[in-house]
C-alpha cells in the first residue's frame, strides 16, 4: 500500500510500529534519530512518516519542522508517535507541521485510521 518512514529511537517501538504497519500492507522505511529521519525523507520519499519526539539530537519537533518546511518534502504527512500526552505537546507539534498526534503505546486501529485518513 503505503512507504511509510517510521521514525523512533526505540527498537522494541520502531519494532512494534513496524509490525503494525506491515501487517496493514504498508512498507516500512526505519530511522532511528531525527537526522536520519530528515535525510531518509528526502532520499526515499515516502507517503507519510511516523514520527518519535523525544530522541538524542534532533528532536521530532524539531526533525518534523525541518519536513515540512523543506520545499522537497513539505507535502509529506507527519503523525508524531510519543509518550508526550499534553495539550501542549499536540499543539506544538501542530505548529512543527505535524498532521496528527497518536501517544504511545499506539492503538493498532486509532494509528491505523489516522493514516488511512491522511493517505486518501
Amino acid at each position: 500500500m503505503a512507504k511509510i518512514l517510521v521514525v523512533d529511537d526505540s527498537p522494541t517501538l520502531l519494532a512494534g510500529t513496524t509490525k503494525i504497519l506491515e501487517a496493514a500492507g504498508h512498507r516500512v522505511v526505519p530511522a532511528v534519530s531525527g537526522e536520519e529521519g530528515i535525510a531518509k525523507s528526502i532520499i526515499e520519499k515516502p507517503d507519510l512518516i511516523v514520527m518519535d519526539v523525544v530522541m538524542p539530537g534532533i528532536s521530532g519537533f524539531q526533525a518534523t519542522r525541518q519536513i515540512t518546511t523543506n520545499p522537497d518534502t513539505k507535502d509529506i504527512p507527519v503523525i508524531m508517535l510519543t509518550t508526550k500526552d499534553q495539550e501542549t505537546d499536540k499543539v506544538w507539534a501542530k505548529r512543527q507541521g505535524a498532521s496528527d498526534y497518536v501517544v504511545k503505546p499506539p492503538e493498532k486501529a486509532e494509528l491505523l485510521s489516522k493514516i488511512d485518513a491522511l493517505l486518501n
